[in-house]
């Protein structure tokens, strides 16, 4: 539509003339039941009183909505023609008044993409699930409103709903005859509000704080799911994480949580990870655990819990003007996801996984060309949707990390609160922030700002060490370096660990230094006497955000005794510069899988382990020589079941190693002990095979012609769940059939008929390593459809299509020239789309010098 894609300079025009008092909003969800078959989509009824003020009486301007049809329009009082003023996607709003009331009655569109008002129904029984989801702006697609996070308004909100429904919102709410009634919200954004409705299941309990004032704060607490998940639901965990977390909010931020009960819904086909509505957190349902996991899958639960807690102060309560300052929420979320994990729960490790998954996160996005500054230049919505990204969140918290190394914790703690206090429900800018820590801090936060903020880029530190006669450092210095196109250097805190090997073998550091590195080469002195160490750890310790390398003696030191750093976190980081390395092409792939298969089966931080699977499968799939590929494949399979059969019975590191060594089978042998596990016929001592197992082991089996439809489809009957069915879509497209692929192709980009969960869990198993030349053909047709997929699908779906099916897989420098064809014949293209090719022509030009490396070290 015309005025979908809402622009920053109209958002600011709109929040410069109008000042919005309340919202009143009533939904009619019963068409979500019964007999739904009929033309056009289904939808229902939406009818929404607006009340605002205009600072210009006689100016115009627009409401947003996105709705097939709009029965009535009002304007204080006067009846507008739909037909006149309402295009799909604005309400023209002309003549205002100093006061208006504007009513529209309007019929809006259940949603399959997980975009608006999402409806599900369950295959296990039949029954309808709704849930909203609307960042950044997705509001208007279930209710008129003004779509920009600096026009807040407190909000009422009213949902018809069959009876044998409960439905949820931000605010308590009441129930008489079928209709929910709930309290007025304080002043929020319009992406902030929610609907949840249906038979889910819904456990309560309550969390009680005296504050320092001697009041007693009293807020209730629900979790709630599908009724076919209610037999896995560990709600209990999903309280205490809740209760910790809340603890540590009040006692560090110092304001109480402002938004009345405290519901947590974990919804079904959910897109994101979770959402921060105020009263009402949503989350993805895979949350809820149906099989056994490991302790890292538990942590991540927590730190998604604790990210979203910390919304209600940061994004809530206080709400960036635009999208340029997503980071204002969004990286505060993810620095204090961590920062409270470690803080309040059990999971004291918890910055282990911060430093060896969330960066790696961070520093991929910062190497793309589409990397931008923390504050973004965010022109509209596209931008805005691409812009909840690895710099946003991960590179976001992680300059953080560093302002807390640099102000001091107490300092940035303090800075928070003011914070809070002065822009209690208003909207802020980076400034509002840099004032406040500049206060509590004495520092001059600008150049920080500018530095950590304001640019773009990963610096990358390396230790240079020159030893004396006696064979002492004589001298050490950290030499930063940046790339050209990014060329600022910033000021590091950072700590530089000395270590060396004990007489048992244990390679531990002996000595530390603290320091400020700034410039291109920086000397350390407090280290210079020192004896010769074996291994210098640039970033000891974390504190900032850079890429480490290391000199010769330390990269030889790790390749033979990385396995004997006793510290986690060293160790971490190790690996984590190890990957980096393999990824800008300075080591082989072949090497870091040789570091895995020899070093990976003595890690003890399971979160590290599981991420060690995942790099090592990413460099035999992408940076590893062609030629090399089959030996490498086969290596890593031989190690992941000598590591299975040696693990502890029923330990989290034999699961771990299961999941790894079926993503890796596929020789005959490999393919039968998958299946013989699966029928009962062979056994892995202390293996529980549950059905999530199940379905992990089928899959290699669909993928290389070892099951096939009726084996899928028997397993679909013993699991006949909302899970099930999604695995056994992802393992009929996984089958190695050119008819397969055909068929997978058609359905997600020709049609529109399945759901965004659906849509992906097609893409999964279109996309096989080992059926690189099945998917030939599609090359081709990839160039010619993402434009009209872009331009005919929604964002969401446009997102996954065009990330989830580029030809990756099809690693040749013809498939780059394609990419490069495409881009230099489509400058005119959406920027968002045109973003999405160029980060993935990245990934495949990345992966090409990578097998390039990896080439030359075998024919050495």
């Amino acid at each position: 539509m015309p005025g979908e894609n809402l622009s920053r300079d109209e958002a600011r025009e709109r929040a410069a003339l109008l000042s919005v008092d309340g919202y009143e909003v009533s939904l009619d969800v019963r068409s979500a039941v019964g007999d739904t078959e009929g033309e056009g989509p289904l939808t229902f009824r939406s009818v929404t009183t607006i009340r605002f003020r205009c600072n210009e009486p006689g100016a115009s301007s627009f409401a947003d909505l996105i709705a097939p049809s709009v029965t009535a329009v009002s304007l204080n009082g006067k009846d507008l023609d739909p037909g006149e003023v309402f295009d799909g996607a604005r309400i023209a709003l002309e003549d205002l008044a100093a006061d208006n009331e504007l009513v529209v009655d309007a019929q809006c569109a259940y949603s399959r993409t997980g975009e608006g008002l999402h409806r599900f129904v369950d295959p296990e029984d039949g029954e309808v699930y709704l849930y909203t989801q609307y960042e950044p702006a997705d509001a208007r697609r279930v209710f008129a409103n003004f779509e920009q996070p600096d026009l807040k308004a407190p909000y009422r909100f009213e949902v018809r709903a069959p009876e044998e429904w409960t439905v949820w919102s931000n605010g308590a709410g009441t129930e008489q005859e079928g209709v929910w009634r709930f309290a007025e919200t304080k002043p929020v954004s319009t992406y902030i509000t929610c609907v949840v409705a249906g038979p889910y299941h819904y456990v309560t309990d309550s969390y009680e704080r005296e504050l320092p004032d001697g009041t007693r704060l009293e807020i209730p607490l629900g979790a709630l799911c599908r009724k076919g998940l209610a037999k896995h639901f560990d709600a209990d965990d999903v309280f205490l994480v809740t209760k910790q977390g809340l603890d540590f909010f009040h006692e560090h931020f110092d304001y109480p949580y402002p938004f009345g009960k405290y519901d947590q819904a974990f919804v079904p086909e959910y897109n994101l990870g979770a959402m921060e509505n105020p009263g009402l957190v949503t989350f993805r349902e895979e949350y809820i655990f149906r099989g056994k996991v490991t302790q890292a899958s538990y942590e991540a639960r927590a730190n998604v819990i604790l990210h979203e807690m910390a919304h209600m102060w940061f994004g809530d309560l206080v709400t960036m003007e635009w999208w340029d300052d997503l980071w204002l929420k969004e990286s505060f979320a993810d620095f204090m996801g961590s920062f409270s994990l470690v803080g309040a729960t059990r999971f004291t490790d918890g910055w282990i996984t911060f430093a060896n998954r969330r960066k790696a996160w961070a520093y991929r996005a910062d190497q793309l060309p589409s990397t931008h500054p923390v504050t973004a230049d965010i022109r509209d919505l596209q931008d805005a949707k691409l812009n909840f990204d690895g710099i946003t969140y991960a590179k976001g918290a992680s300059v953080l990390k560093q302002l807390v190394a640099y102000v001091g914790r107490d300092a940035f703690l303090e800075g928070a609160r003011r914070y809070f206090k002065r822009h209690a429900y208003g909207n802020t800018r980076l400034g509002d922030l840099l004032a406040v820590l500049e206060e509590t801090s004495g520092r001059d936060m600008g150049a920080w700002a500018r530095s950590w903020l304001q640019t773009a880029g990963v610096n990358t530190l390396t230790p240079q060490v020159i030893l004396d006669a006696e064979g002492r450092v004589a001298e050490l210095a950290v030499v930063q370096e940046a790339v050209e196109a990014y060329p600022e250097l910033r000021p590091h805190r950072v700590a530089i660990g000395l270590y060396r090997r004990s007489e048992v073998g244990a390679l531990e550091r002996y000595a530390r230094a603290e320091v400020d590195v700034d410039g291109p080469r920086t000397l350390v002195a407090e280290l210079a006497g020192q004896d010769a160490p074996e291994l210098v750890l640039v970033n000891d310790d974390d504190l900032t955000y850079c890429k480490i390398r290391f000199d010769a003696t330390s990269l030889a030191t790790l390749r033979e005794h990385l396995a004997a750093l006793t510290d986690p976190l060293a160790r971490a980081l190790c690996w984590s510069a190890l990957w980096n390395l393999t990824r800008d092409a300075l080591l082989p792939a072949r090497d870091f899988v040789d570091l895995v298969l020899r070093f990976a089966g003595r890690e003890t931080d399971i979160g590290v382990l599981q991420m060690l699977h995942a790099w090592a499968e990413s460099a035999l799939v992408h940076y590893a020589a062609p030629a090399w590929r089959p030996s490498g494949a086969r290596a890593l399979a031989e190690g992941a079941l000598a590591e299975l059969r040696q693990a502890e019975p029923g330990s989290e590191h034999q699961l771990a190693w299961a999941r790894f060594f079926a993503s890796l089978a596929s020789d005959p042998g490999d393919l039968g002990l998958l299946a013989g596990l699966l029928d009962g016929t062979e056994e892995i001592p202390g293996l529980a095979v549950d059905q999530e197992l199940r379905w992990a082991f089928l899959e290699p089996l669909a993928t290389h012609g070892a099951a096939g439809e009726q084996r899928l489809d028997e397993e679909l009957t013993r699991d006949d769940t909302a899970s099930g069915e999604r695995h056994h879509v992802r393992c009929l497209a996984a089958r190695p059939s050119a008819a397969v692929k055909a068929a997978a192709w058609e359905r997600v980009v020709e049609s529109d008929s399945l759901s965004n969960a659906l849509v992906e869990a097609t893409i999964a198993g279109f996309v096989r390593p080992s059926q690189r030349e099945l998917l030939a053909p599609y090359t081709e047709k990839y160039f010619a459809e993402i434009e009209r997929v872009w331009r005919e699908r929604s964002i969401q779906i446009g997102v996954v299509v065009v990330r989830g099916l580029f030809p990756a897989l099809r690693d040749s420098p013809q498939t780059l020239e394609a990419a490069d064809a495409w881009l230099a014949a489509h400058e005119q293209a959406a920027p968002a789309l045109r973003r999405l090719v160029l980060e993935e022509r990245d990934d495949l030009a990345r992966a090409l010098g990578g097998q390039a490396c990896d080439a030359a070290a075998g024919a050495r």
